[in-house]
């Protein structure tokens, strides 16, 4: 049950986060050949986030 919505959670704040990065990427106006090195760095750091807070909440319960 609780790794079920850990998973729900994470893939909606990774959705929120892709969306804001995208926002950036137009306001800023990254080029093109450099948004895709933009995404990466940010979805990885990202993600490791997310594994350790599920990580996190595992030991807690």
């Amino acid at each position: 049950m609780l790794l079920m919505i850990v998973v729900l959670f994470s893939v909606f704040y990774l959705f929120q986060i892709n969306r804001m990065t995208y926002a950036l990427c137009m306001r800023r106006e990254i080029p093109e050949e450099k948004q895709p090195k933009v995404f990466r760095t940010i979805n990885i750091l990202i993600t490791i986030l997310l594994v350790s807070f599920y990580i996190e909440v595992l030991y807690a319960v």
